[in-house]
């Protein structure tokens, strides 16, 4: 942390002395007023959580957690400080839309700016006040907005990047490339969000954080300046979240979950946090939301943060039911019966592939694979070396795989050949003029499919996440995928749900005209 400015603030007849003034963490217990969610105007004090975080904070840093923690408040505080206590910082907030960023401004930065110490804030005056940023004498400023990507900063907040992730992956895109890159290694970076979805970039940062933090803690990596540490702030380590338990029943299914928190995570819940739980999660059903808004508002683990399904999908609802119903879980490959791949392909983005088992009537995926700007031959050896002992069966291609390659003057079903899949097992899913149909085909097969936990999870989080893109002037979704990571994942799977048939309903179709389904 930056060391304080040797500019006096304050007047001698100010009691407070010199060392406790040099000290961030008493002036941040001290000087700041904050406006609660009630609307009363209160001195600062932070929470235990709040607190935790400030004293294991690093240059880097990425935070999942469960709402109302105020992470997103003592983030801009401890910005503001800076700014307010030390010459030319530039600090930078960015929030996930325009609303948010003047909100953020007025209730975060410039309503305790204003309720400093009459003695500190005219001894510390603003130079500009746009109404998105403050300029202060001593050459410092600190600004609110949607993106930042001009100039050099010290300290950095991006304030509910799942969400920008979710909605605007353009921008998320645009935040991680621009504007991490204005904060020089040594400076600070404060990524906070509740989860949305396993994908984007949110998704990408905790799950690489989190991945060395593994290495860290196992002595094979050291944290660095420029390595992104992962903070997991759950609901319950909120003292407020409690109630009197008397006269709230427990759920079956709720003494299922918390039983399983503590047996597998090691968190034991008070009966007043349990009752708390339903209560909470009943309020969200009442007002229109899920069971998944409750984990995904108020996660217990990581894992189960993101596991939810964002809003605007098309089969998070249904994804939700498997896990449920047990869907998910362990589906071992039986080597005695034929392996089925589905493949959406791509030339300059993903190619992902689904492997399938038809098993005792039951759809069973097996295994999920996808890379980018990858040849067929990448993944035809991927089948090689990876799946050595699969029988395969057969491999259905979307319908663009006749399209003819200007370059080498061949389609993508003649290289498949070439590189030696039998053109007899190769099964080509007619155009689907209407995408509506993919998906309403998709819904109804779903129901009916198992998936490895392990050896789909990739392709499980594609499904969460396959969603509806967003029209930010509309504040609707439009009636339209968005293209984003999942979406391949999701258009493989859509080739199951357009060309597949049981092989009992294959073999009666064989004296029958073609299918529309395939061609």
């Amino acid at each position: 942390m930056a060391e304080a400015s040797s500019h006096r603030l304050v007047e001698p007849r100010i009691t407070f002395n010199e060392e406790q003034w040099a000290d961030w963490r008493w002036r941040l217990h001290n000087l700041y007023a904050i406006v609660t969610d009630q609307g009363k105007e209160i001195p600062f004090r932070p929470n235990d959580m709040q607190t935790l975080f400030l004293n294991t904070f690093w240059y880097l840093n990425v935070i999942l957690k469960a709402r109302q923690h105020g992470i997103t408040t003592v983030v801009d505080l401890l910005l503001l400080d800076q700014c307010v206590f030390n010459s030319n910082i530039t600090a930078g907030i960015i929030a996930h839309n325009m609303d948010d960023s003047g909100k953020i401004f007025r209730t975060k930065v410039l309503f305790p700016y204003r309720h400093l110490p009459d003695q500190l804030r005219n001894a510390r005056t603003l130079e500009k006040d746009t109404g998105q940023e403050l300029v202060f004498d001593n050459g410092s400023s600190i600004g609110v907005g949607t993106s930042m990507r001009s100039g050099t900063l010290q300290y950095l907040h991006v304030s509910e990047f799942g969400k920008i992730a979710a909605k605007y992956p353009e921008k998320a895109r645009e935040i991680a490339t621009g504007s991490f890159n204005t904060v020089h290694a040594g400076q600070y970076i404060f990524v906070e969000s509740t989860a949305e979805g396993r994908g984007g970039r949110f998704y990408d940062i905790v799950k690489k954080a989190r991945k060395h933090a593994e290495l860290v803690e196992s002595g094979a990596a050291r944290l660095t300046e420029m390595d992104f540490k992962f903070h997991f702030f759950p609901w319950y380590q909120k003292p407020e979240y409690t109630m009197n338990p008397q006269g709230v029943p427990i759920p079956e299914e709720y003494r299922r979950y918390f039983l399983e928190l503590e047996v597998t995570e090691g968190v034991s819940l008070t009966p007043g946090q349990q009752a708390w739980y339903v209560k909470k999660s009943a309020m969200l059903v009442e007002e229109g939301e899920t069971d998944e808004d409750m984990k995904r508002e108020f996660p217990s683990t990581p894992d189960e943060a993101f596991q939810v399904s964002v809003k605007g999908t098309y089969y998070g609802a249904i994804m939700s039911r498997l896990r449920k119903k047990g869907q998910i879980r362990k589906v071992p490959h039986i080597p005695s019966q034929v392996v089925n791949t589905f493949w959406d392909l791509g030339r300059n983005d993903s190619t992902a592939i689904w492997f399938h088992q038809w098993i005792a009537s039951e759809n069973r995926f097996i295994k999920f694979y996808q890379n980018d700007s990858e040849d067929l031959s990448h993944y035809v050896k991927y089948m090689q070396d990876e799946c050595p002992d699969f029988i395969w069966g057969r491999h259905f291609l979307p319908h663009d795989a006749g399209n003819k390659n200007l370059e080498r003057n061949e389609d993508r079903v003649d290289r498949l050949v070439e590189l030696g899949i039998p053109r007899n097992k190769i099964v080509v899913i007619e155009r689907v003029e209407d995408i509506e149909i993919a998906h309403e085909l998709t819904r109804a097969i779903l129901p009916q499919c198992y998936f490895d936990i392990e050896g789909c999870d990739d392709g499980i989080g594609c499904m969460d996440s396959y969603q509806k893109e967003w029209d930010e002037k509309q504040a609707v979704f439009r009636n339209h995928p968005l293209h984003n990571w999942a979406s391949n994942g999701a258009s493989a799977f859509h080739q199951f749900a357009l060309g597949w048939s049981p092989p009992a309903l294959v073999a009666r179709k064989k004296a029958k005209q073609a299918s529309w389904r395939t061609v």
